[in-house]
């Protein structure tokens, strides 16, 4: 099936639901999704961003912005992550539990609003790799029109691009826990950490950036193509140094998406 036949089956899904919320992150996935879903159904579609410190800033600030940006009615509810055990914790199946906790806050705004059904943007792809979160959505009754409509990432981002949404291109962004080995106890500073010294290289042009933390050592992950730029900054490794790691690492097999897991 090519994508404009796959967009017309999104819209069919879409339009079956009469009144949607999208749990929304200002993602390629999700923006995709509530820009699709605004087209389909106008105002009855709500995003909800759910905000806890697992998120940095300057992406809640992003997916307010680009929220707005569609039209649809946004809401940004808080969440406090390190209310869960298994994130603290940071335990093999904390995303499980995590989804749980933060989806209630969706499911509470949108009940609020009169919205009873929620869609993530899961995809095609993601059902090939480890996301124990999918199995909280699913049990939650979340839907997901993008996966049921059989998207892949790539004819997502080809999609947004044909829709001329600025984020078809946007670099993949995760979870801040992601950075740290399953076991290991998650504190607000250590992710404050991570927020700052991966804004630190990404304000040199550096995308898909990954400090992922062993202990008191930075193991940075980029694409290849951007290690000179990172070596020639002979400042950023004191700076990096300032915000509290010791020893700064680069990985030289580059970024790699879930290298955690």
């Amino acid at each position: 099936m090519d994508i404009e036949r796959k967009i017309e089956r999104l819209k069919e899904i879409l339009k079956s639901y009469k009144k949607i919320c999208v749990a929304y992150s200002g993602g390629t996935d999700s923006d995709f999704l509530l820009n699709a879903a605004f087209e389909a159904l106008g105002n009855n579609v709500i995003a909800v961003i759910a905000k806890g410190s697992n998120m940095a800033e300057k992406d809640i600030k992003d997916a307010v912005r680009l929220g707005n940006n569609c039209g649809a009615k946004v809401f940004v509810e808080n969440v406090d992550v390190f209310a869960v055990e298994e994130f603290r914790n940071n335990s093999r199946q904390r995303c499980y539990f995590c989804k749980k906790n933060i989806m209630s806050a969706v499911f509470e705004r949108a009940e609020k609003e009169g919205f009873k059904l929620i869609a993530d943007g899961k995809n095609a792809d993601d059902a090939k790799s480890f996301r124990p979160g999918a199995k909280a959505a699913a049990e939650l009754g979340i839907v997901s029109p993008l996966y049921e409509a059989g998207f892949t990432k790539a004819e997502i981002r080809q999609a947004a691009k044909n829709m001329g949404l600025e984020t078809w291109n946007k670099a993949s962004n995760s979870c801040l826990v992601t950075r740290f080995p399953y076991d290991t106890l998650i504190t607000e500073e250590k992710l404050l950490m991570v927020e700052k010294g991966e804004k630190l290289i990404s304000n040199l042009g550096i995308p898909s950036v990954r400090i992922r933390v062993h202990g008191d050592i930075a193991r940075i992950e980029m694409p290849p193509e951007y290690f000179s730029i990172f070596i020639s900054k002979g400042d950023i490794i004191h700076k990096l140094k300032e915000i509290g790691f010791m020893y700064i690492t680069l990985d030289l097999e580059g970024f790699r998406s879930g290298s955690m897991d």
